[in-house]
């Protein structure tokens, strides 16, 4: 579920982001902000997933300072 609201939080950010880009694209040229729009857009797709990902994978447990395990006998 952290996952899901991770990816949600950062897409909305990075679709922002994309139409905010598309607009000043516009003002330039008018017939490059949709594809401009478009590739930004489904690149954030990805990228949103890759960095939930990473966010929220488990952190690797440390091992024993010692390297002793619990069976060993005295």
């Amino acid at each position: 579920m952290t996952l899901l609201i991770y990816y949600t939080g950062i897409l909305t950010v990075l679709t922002l982001g994309s139409i905010a880009v598309g607009f000043a694209v516009e003002h330039v040229a008018l017939w490059a902000s949709m594809p401009v729009f478009l590739v930004l857009f489904f690149a954030s797709l990805w990228l949103a997933w890759v960095i939930a990902v990473k966010l929220t994978e488990p952190k690797e447990q440390s091992a024993p300072a010692s390297g002793a395990t619990s069976d060993q006998r005295a």
